[in-house]
């Protein structure tokens, strides 16, 4: 469904006036969706937007570095569990996608969206590694009027700083030879309540004719929040996440003091959230996934060194979270001393949930696998349950650990486990029946809790 563009408050830049001739021509193409819109980085951001443009009636030229994803895409395939199979072989036998490796043919594109990775090194700097890269090959590929939009995280200043910069070195003149804007994306994997087509879009760009057309191409499929600059837009995405970040660290040293005091956090937090202002609910775990919440915050920390200036809250923040795991490991120590009698060298653990959140099959990040490799370095021997990993794929920073399989449900043989420790909260999973069969539970999420009426499950 193509739905009504976002009008915007008087406050807010207007993408209204007259564009030169070539903008002008591709505002033309995109009204009435005659423009080639290429995504680079197939992944869990850019293959939803993919779909979303197909469906409002776009042609989408797919392109990424991985040949064994393409080449599922072109048959058809997803890779992603949450994306529907039948959607992307649908794009394609409508001839509406293609998904490549050949970045030769980004000049058949009208627009091209940059979806790659913006991780973080070892040192928690910024590495903007995948976008240099991936601008520095289009660049000299792109022909005159594109459109160019970076949707991958990063500090404000990323888009008129590094990519102007490395457009430059390729003869190309943001605003006048291509159209450079920032919209950061919003994907939340697996959300049944919003998709890329309900989430608002909010777009930034440093000249009126970048604006207007990346205004115009979002609004094809969603609502437009336009502002003022790339780095506004920038800006935006980070104070999302940086929210998220602290008062999620708020709520898991709540749940330290709390436990410590003898008080239940989910108790506190399901009263809490009864008060119909003023308050909004968060909840512990055993430390932060996912691609977003434990990296890009750091963005920014790392980005205001530049101004003289220190980032307290994101820093006390980021170091509460990494510290959730340690606590977590502490508290199955404990449990198997005082609960079973037992080290936790030598003890046979099960731990139940390897994603970094419940119901998909993202392992970014994933706390559950510090806590695999920070238990066996103890001694004990680790095995996990995860309907959806099945096996274990590689991972940045936990190499080793891939080609892990997941052991299959058999509360029976979950009975020869001296615990089991719930990471991750799947859905669908019987806790119920996993608390009736296992000797001792040690729960981060308050998933089997609720059916033990003796109270025997830990809470961490």
């Amino acid at each position: 469904m193509v739905m009504t563009q976002h009008t915007s408050p008087p406050s807010q830049p207007s993408t209204d006036g007259p564009l030169p001739a070539q903008a002008a021509a591709l505002l033309a193409r995109i009204h009435d969706r005659s423009a080639t819109i290429g995504i680079i980085g197939l992944g869990y951001v850019g293959l939803p937007l993919v779909l979303t443009f197909t469906a409002a009636g776009f042609k989408v030229r797919g392109f990424d570095i991985d040949a064994d994803k393409v080449t599922r895409l072109n048959a058809g395939e997803s890779y992603i569990r949450h994306i529907a199979a039948a959607d992307i072989a649908a794009a394609r036998a409508a001839g509406q996608f293609e998904a490549t490796t050949d970045f030769d043919t980004l000049d058949f594109t009208d627009a091209v969206l940059v979806c790659v990775p913006t991780p973080l090194t070892k040192q928690r700097d910024p590495d903007l590694s995948f976008v240099t890269r991936t601008v520095a090959t289009a660049a000299p590929r792109l022909r005159r009027g594109t459109l160019l939009v970076l949707e991958s995280t990063t500090y404000p200043g990323t888009t008129d700083e590094v990519l102007a910069g490395l457009l430059h070195e390729a003869g190309l003149t943001p605003g006048d030879d291509l159209y450079l804007a920032y919209s950061p994306e919003r994907e939340d994997p697996n959300n049944a309540h919003h998709s890329t087509g309900t989430i608002p879009k909010v777009v930034g760009a440093d000249d009126d004719a970048a604006r207007a057309l990346a205004v115009a191409l979002y609004g094809t499929i969603t609502k437009v929040v336009p502002v003022s600059s790339a780095r506004t837009a920038e800006a935006v995405k980070l104070t999302e996440n940086i929210f998220r970040s602290v008062n999620i660290a708020l709520v898991n040293e709540l749940k330290v003091v709390f436990g410590r005091m003898g008080i239940d956090i989910w108790e506190v937090v399901d009263a809490a959230k009864t008060k119909p202002f003023g308050y909004m609910p968060f909840y512990p775990g055993p430390g932060l996934g996912g691609h977003c919440i434990p990296i890009d915050p750091f963005y920014l920390s790392w980005k205001v060194r530049e101004y003289g200036m220190s980032t307290r809250f994101i820093e006390l923040a980021g170091e509460i979270n990494s510290a959730m795991p340690d606590y977590v490991v502490r508290q199955v120590i404990e449990a198997l001393n005082g609960r079973a009698g037992k080290s936790v060298s030598g003890s046979r653990l099960l731990l139940m949930g390897l994603a970094y959140k419940r119901d998909v099959d993202d392992t970014r990040e994933s706390p559950a696998l510090v806590l695999l490799e920070q238990l066996e370095a103890r001694g004990a021997t680790v095995e996990y349950y995860d309907p959806y990993i099945p096996v274990l794929p590689p991972t940045r920073e936990h190499p080793d650990l891939a080609g892990r399989r997941s052991v299959a449900w058999d509360l029976a043989a979950f009975e020869g486990y001296d615990a089991v420790l719930i990471a991750t909260d799947h859905t669908g999973v019987d806790y119920a029946g996993l608390v009736a069969h296992a000797k001792l539970i040690i729960d981060t999420r308050n998933a089997a809790r609720p059916h033990d009426p003796s109270g025997g499950v830990v809470s961490a």
